[in-house]
């Protein structure tokens, strides 16, 4: 497995950089894309079938294409597909529950109508008792065949990127992106991932963020890295194994497959925080399928150390809430990289205040398409860097129609609140700033 070039797996909580107030919008010019066929927009939510609640992150897939999306807070999507595509089908799946596939033509024009309801999967406890239930070994097992479950050749992919911060319970921070992906062999330890952006849109209120400007680093970048299988050394290599202890908690079905749950945590001995978490692993194959992982931030200030990148004096920022989540898709016997999400919480307190503030950082990164075909790795100076801030790469948002024809993590009721706050704030300082 490859030698990760950075310090651990650890740079991939979201680095922090606090910066004194005083922020500029970045210029945006970007290529619109060609609309060659027409597009069908389908709007739905996903929902348990019993209880009714929303299923967060579901996935939303045209059957038979690479064109796929995933569900939001609220379990809500909005899926555009050409309509010269071949497959007229969808299928929606989340984890422990039964696959289920609708014809596009049953979905109605109003979205509000589209509720897709999945059941529940049970698995008979028979099945966990004639497989091994050494939970080492089934992760061993999953280590050694990464090549024989994972791409071996390159990939072209689209996806979404959006971040977000938060100042307690209100946005002050909004990017979004469509970005391209050049996604290397999972077989391969000396080709890495690039990230470029394509077409992005930002909003911000400096205003209501104390006399701080926080900002993420790394962007689509670092999202990537949560791709455990590619970026294995911390937890998914045999040397890393010997730092963690692990145990078998159950079966579960996820995309009509039965998977073990491992859950691990870093044994006492190790001083060093680490991940602790849940890998799905596929019974047949042993593709871990999916990933929930958070980092352990027990010793706050190791923690501190290895989030924080810059801050002014007399500030002190703890690391309270660090949790993750990746997901994989399997077309024509291979696993691909399609979903990962970072939220990170800080505790910031300065000297001398009577009260704290919180913020909460998220990222996450969707893919909506990809292509085996005609790869070919980006340039130096397109790639975004682990130093970029995301943010200073695009301009602000303002007009509805943004993103045309692109497939986008439709946005919670809270985030879309915060969009129209902050382009009306947009307006108000252009019709200021031209006066």
């Amino acid at each position: 497995m490859k030698t990760f070039k950075h310090t651990s797996l650890i740079a991939l909580v979201l680095l922090l950089a606090f910066m004194v107030q005083n922020a500029s919008a970045g210029n945006f010019s970007g290529k619109k894309k060609s609309d060659q066929q027409n597009l069908v927009t389908i709007k739905g939510k996903v929902v348990d079938a019993e209880s009714r609640a929303p299923l967060v992150f579901a996935t939303v897939a045209v059957k038979e294409s690479n064109v796929a999306i995933v569900t939001n807070i609220d379990g809500e999507f909005t899926l555009k597909i050409g309509d010269l595509m071949t497959s007229k089908t969808l299928e929606i799946s989340f984890l422990g529950y039964k696959n289920k596939s609708i014809p596009i033509s049953d979905l109605k024009e109003n979205g509000s109508k589209n509720v897709i309801a999945l059941e529940t999967a049970p698995i008979p406890i028979k099945e966990v008792i004639v497989k091994p239930i050494d939970p080492a070994s089934i992760v061993e097992k999953a280590i050694g065949n990464v090549s024989k479950n994972y791409e071996s050749v390159p990939n072209l992919m689209t996806a979404f990127y959006r971040e977000t911060i938060r100042k307690n319970r209100t946005y002050v921070s909004i990017g979004e992106a469509a970005v391209e992906i050049f996604k290397a062999p999972y077989n391969n330890d000396m080709r890495f991932d690039g990230a470029r952006i394509y077409k992005g849109r930002k909003g911000s209120d400096v205003q209501k963020m104390d006399t701080v400007l926080f900002k993420l680093q790394g962007g689509p970048v670092t999202a990537l890295e949560l791709d455990l299988v590619k970026n294995s050394e911390t937890v998914l290599t045999r040397d890393a194994m010997k730092n963690y202890n692990y145990r078998l908690t159950g079966v579960i079905e996820i995309d009509n497959k039965p998977h073990y749950v491992i859950d691990f945590i870093q044994k006492p001995s190790v001083e060093t925080p680490l991940f602790m978490g849940s890998l799905y692993i596929e019974m047949d194959s042993y593709a871990i399928t999916e990933a929930e992982f958070g980092f352990n931030l027990s010793n706050k200030e190791a923690a501190q150390s290895i989030f924080i990148r810059k801050k002014p004096l007399g500030m002190k920022v703890t690391p309270v809430i660090a949790t993750y989540r990746t997901k994989y898709r399997e077309q024509g016997g291979k696993w691909h990289f399609e979903y990962s999400r970072a939220e990170v919480k800080f505790k910031v307190d300065w000297k001398k205040r009577l009260f704290n503030t919180y913020y909460t950082t998220m990222s996450e990164i969707a893919v909506t398409d990809r292509t085996d075909q005609e790869v070919i790795k980006f340039a130096g100076k397109d790639k975004l860097k682990y130093t970029d801030v995301f943010s200073d790469k695009v301009g602000a948002f303002t007009d509805k129609e943004f993103w045309g024809d692109y497939n986008v993590i439709e946005p919670d009721q809270s985030i879309e609140s915060a969009i129209r706050r902050l382009s009306r704030k947009l307006k108000f300082s252009d019709r200021e700033e031209n006066k």
